[in-house]
């Protein structure tokens, strides 16, 4: 079962196949690949405009990431929206850090995170190559830190001294700090564990770690067996999960015509989901390979807790990313202050109000 997941849950943040970890070698292959394949970073896709003097898209491929498994894919097709006046290439990674990797490789043209990713991403050579265009609001269920069978820890204070494994440059690293300080505790009070998403689990369930702050399937996977948990951050997330594109793209008319056009696809696929919940619960449940119900219920209750939609990036977007990257400065897992003002672009905005709910 794959359990890589954006960093999100129910919905579609759950993953369908183990697979070994991505490792940054594994991203570098990944890219070439694309790179191979080539895509809309190849010659800027400026086709001719048609007789209205809107963009000709035929000659656009869109090269997409998706974390865990191709979601995005699965609600334009069940939605029945996925026939594009442009093609889609959908690229899998275990996590959003990585498709920002990608991204900043110039491999990828669209990619998706939570606010977490792109405060990293930014301090890397050329600022990461990526700008946040639109904000995914959802829910933050499935984000917790989990125990396996028969531990003895019984809060987050008694992780101290104990070994804590972590997605690094996450929502489980961000919340995992939180409920360290909410409970006292500094993060070198305890032994923090970098693994990837798969990696965490085969460690939680070997007993290679005390315990594990992940997300998505991993949660369930780890339940499955035995799992229980020890804290969440349903309540210390924002649930804004970001949309970046390439300046590049961002800039060619036909490439950026796409992704506003994809954009609104993907708004009126969630309002789908919303409208036939077994329906979706059915194809989530065939991903993640949980019960019909089960899978069911997390749709149901996470859209209870914050309806997934896109929105427009805005001021209130980026105080909120900037809280996040000041956490981590106090924290010293950055040297210094990140302005996330710097890869917000409001290029997007006036195509995204107009997509409505």
């Amino acid at each position: 079962m794959n359990i890589g997941n954006t960093g999100r849950m129910p919905s579609g943040r759950l993953g369908s196949r183990f697979r070994a970890a991505c490792t940054l070698a594994a991203v570098f292959a990944m890219t070439a690949v694309l790179a191979a394949c080539g895509g809309s970073s190849g010659k800027p896709a400026t086709a001719a405009a048609n007789a209205t003097g809107t963009p000709d898209l035929s000659g656009v491929t869109l090269r997409i990431g998706e974390t865990g498994y191709q979601r995005q894919r699965l609600y334009l097709e069940s939605a029945g929206l996925a026939n594009t006046p442009y093609k889609v290439q959908y690229v899998t990674f275990d996590s959003g850090s990585l498709q920002l990797q990608a991204m900043a490789a110039g491999n990828l043209d669209v990619a998706q995170s939570s606010e977490i990713p792109p405060i990293f991403a930014s301090q890397s050579a050329g600022g990461g190559n990526f700008k946040v265009i639109a904000v995914e609001q959802a829910t933050t269920l499935l984000q917790e830190v989990v125990i396996p069978k028969g531990s003895p820890l019984k809060s987050i204070a008694d992780l101290k001294g104990k070994k804590v494994g972590y997605v690094a440059s996450t929502t489980a690293h961000y919340f995992l700090y939180k409920l360290l300080e909410q409970a006292g505790l500094g993060w070198n009070d305890i032994q923090p564990v970098k693994l990837t998403v798969p990696d965490g689990v085969t460690a939680l369930l070997s007993g290679s770690v005390d315990a594990l702050a992940t997300y998505g399937n991993a949660v369930i996977t780890t339940k499955q067996r035995g799992a229980t948990t020890l804290g969440s951050g349903e309540k210390i997330l924002s649930g804004n999960f970001a949309y970046e594109a390439t300046p590049k793209a961002i800039a060619d008319p036909a490439t950026h015509a796409a992704i506003a056009d994809f954009l609104s696809r993907q708004q009126k696929a969630y309002a789908w989901a919303r409208a036939h919940p077994d329906d979706w619960a059915k194809i989530i449940a065939d991903q993640t390979k949980q019960p019909v119900a089960q899978a069911l219920d997390t749709f149901n209750t996470g859209e209870a807790q914050r309806p997934t939609k896109l929105i427009p990036t805005s001021p209130a977007a980026i105080s909120s990313a900037q809280d996040v990257a000041d956490v981590f400065v106090k924290a010293e897992l950055l040297k210094s202050k990140v302005n996330v003002a710097d890869y917000f672009s409001t290029a997007f905005n006036t195509e995204i109000e107009k997509f409505g709910t």
